[in-house]
């Protein structure tokens, strides 16, 4: 089961990485359309989160459930304003820093809220 929840970790830290990854090829897109990997890197987060959280009491993991419910509100805005603009063109400016900014607040969360 360690083997399981371990993996889930690692492909968790995958999808954050997916979206800051994102956000920096964003940042540099001048096409004006949204990267698809931010809706790729959301349902990877959102996927694995949600299989480590219901993991947890089988490997006695205990977590804060006000934690995660308020990374789980970031991840599924991230997601749903990436789903939103996936397919309109021009993108407004704010939306690349916007969900960067989101992406920063749930690394923050994860980071420094015990």
């Amino acid at each position: 089961m360690e083997f399981v929840r371990l993996l889930l970790v690692f492909l968790h830290l995958l999808g954050m990485g997916l979206l800051v990854g994102t956000f920096l090829v964003q940042m540099r897109a001048s096409d004006g359309t949204l990267n698809k990997g931010w809706l790729h890197g959301a349902g990877l987060q959102l996927l694995t989160g949600l299989a480590l959280m219901g993991l947890a009491p089988l490997t006695d993991a205990e977590y804060s459930h006000v934690k995660l419910g308020i990374k789980l509100v970031v991840v599924v805005a991230i997601a749903g304003i990436a789903f939103a603009f996936a397919r309109k063109t021009p993108l407004p400016k704010w939306v690349g820093p916007a969900l960067g900014g989101l992406v920063v607040l749930n690394v923050g969360l994860a980071v420094f809220w015990t």
